[in-house]
């Protein structure tokens, strides 16, 4: 049931181009493997926004979509109450240490913060645009925490964290992004280009410059660069004559937005060699991996990716937000790994930054079955047939296979478990993880069948998926 609500999420989610260029750097081809082994991350949506419980920065975009709408019918009125958040933006509950604690021991090993959304609201101290959560108008700067990205950044690697920072291309907010001069029919740049080069030049120096503030600046080593708005992106002429949709959307014109995405891969990691970077939804070299958004892949895919998923509410902070159940997120989570991707599950802090209570008992269930579990996550691939029903099946080095068997609600531990298109060597052992016990099994014809431990069955080791390690 869970998987199919995915699915269905992802049919109003941005279309991806799932086609895959390698990438040739040795160092970010090192540490893309390494980012495969961490398979867990945490994704936050954050911003002057929470505090009308609203999705982040599209209820001032003119699209006639559901995400875009606003009870307000005045744009002009609402676009300007939207921009003077800031002046009320005071997160006082604001505490990164206790998020990073609950994300450690949920097993997560990287963070994704949005340093700046579509709305051009930066949640750092740039110094390009008072349009800021350090701008002396934004109460919170009495702070001594005031520039949470840097905040967040130190506190999750103190937990041995990677880091990464989500940025939007587009930017809303910026005269060089939408004129003043014109309207703002859609989500794209408001201007033609090709007719005001010099001002889309300054876009491109803005955008540059505020993304070398966070990897060349105080904000310490950046191990992920996560470019949303996948609309700025360089097009041929062919390309710029057709237009783009997403499914339920109207059409939308584009142009070419080129904001010279390899001068700008070559700066960042010039300063921070081997940096990952993502420019979402933009086939070609600096997409690193691929993110499908609120769904999973039906197959596995043959090159790095994770799934972003919303636990609980929207992507931004909602009242009383409902979070999805600790089954649910464990199947998930395995459900992605086994394919060979990785889960980037996101919370919405609320706006007075502290965490839902629902966020942190989430973590703390997926915590305790990761504590028994999570040498079957980290480290492994994917490894053909991935998943037959409720089994699933992937491999750590040359000579151990995990398999997993995925509970239904209120299900007992079956007396064996049978995966089909495998056998396995004579000689190979067979334990329940969180425990010793050997476990019996045997070959059929191009299938093997494990057999459970009476005890175990009695009194599993975890909850939502039973995991046996297999030793070649």
């Amino acid at each position: 049931m869970l998987l199919m609500t995915l699915m269905m999420a992802g049919l109003a989610a941005q279309e991806h181009d799932e086609r895959y260029v390698p990438e040739t750097d040795p160092l970010v081809l090192l540490k893309l493997e390494e980012w495969q082994d961490l398979k867990f991350g945490l994704l936050m949506h954050w911003g002057p926004y929470s505090q009308w419980g609203i999705v982040e920065s599209w209820s001032i975009c003119a699209e006639d979509v559901g995400w875009c709408r606003r009870k307000n019918p005045d744009y002009t009125e609402y676009k300007k109450q939207y921009e003077a958040l800031k002046l009320s933006f005071n997160p006082v509950g604001f505490n990164p240490e206790k998020w990073a604690a609950a994300a450690r021991d949920a097993g997560m090993k990287y963070v994704i913060f949005t340093t700046k959304h579509h709305d051009g609201f930066s949640m750092f101290d740039t110094k390009l645009t008072d349009y800021r959560i350090t701008d002396p108008e934004c109460p919170f700067i009495v702070n001594p925490r005031a520039n949470v990205t840097k905040e967040i950044f130190t506190a999750f690697r103190e937990q041995g964290f990677w880091t990464g920072a989500y940025f939007s291309k587009p930017d809303w907010h910026s005269e060089y992004y939408w004129w003043p001069n014109f309207a703002t029919p859609d989500r794209n740049v408001n201007y033609n280009i090709k007719n005001y080069p010099e001002r889309w030049e300054k876009f491109v120096q803005f955008t540059h410059d505020q993304i070398m503030e966070l990897v060349g600046g105080d904000y310490g080593k950046v191990d992920i660069l996560w470019l949303d708005g996948g609309w700025v992106q360089k097009m041929s002429e062919e390309q710029e004559l057709r237009y783009l949709t997403a499914p339920g959307n109207r059409f939308v014109r584009t142009q070419s937005q080129d904001i010279r995405m390899d001068e700008l891969v070559e700066k960042v990691r010039a300063v921070q060699p081997g940096m990952i970077v993502v420019d979402r939804a933009v086939h070609g070299k600096n997409q690193n991996y691929l993110t499908p958004e609120n769904r999973v892949p039906e197959k596995a895919l043959p090159y790095p990716w994770e799934s972003c998923i919303i636990s609980g509410g929207g992507w931004a902070w909602v009242p009383d937000p409902k979070f999805m159940p600790a089954r649910a997120a464990v199947q998930l989570l395995v459900d992605i790994v086994v394919k060979g991707g990785n889960l980037l599950l996101n919370i919405g802090p609320a706006p007075d930054g502290t965490w839902p209570d629902g966020a942190y008992t989430l973590l703390a269930e997926m915590g305790r079955w990761m504590k028994i579990n999570g040498e079957a996550i980290y480290g492994t691939r994917a490894m053909a047939p991935y998943k037959d029903g409720k089994v699933c099946i992937n491999s750590k080095g040359d000579d151990t296979w995990y398999l997993f068997y995925m509970a239904d609600e209120g299900e007992a531990m079956p007396a064996s478990m049978t995966m089909n298109g495998l056998t396995l060597p004579a000689g190979a052992k067979v334990t329940m993880l969180g425990s010793d016990t050997r476990c019996a099994w045997k070959n059929g014809e191009n299938s093997f069948t494990v057999f459970t431990v009476p005890r175990l069955r009695k009194d599993p080791p975890s909850d939502y998926v039973w995991v046996m390690k297999i030793v070649k």
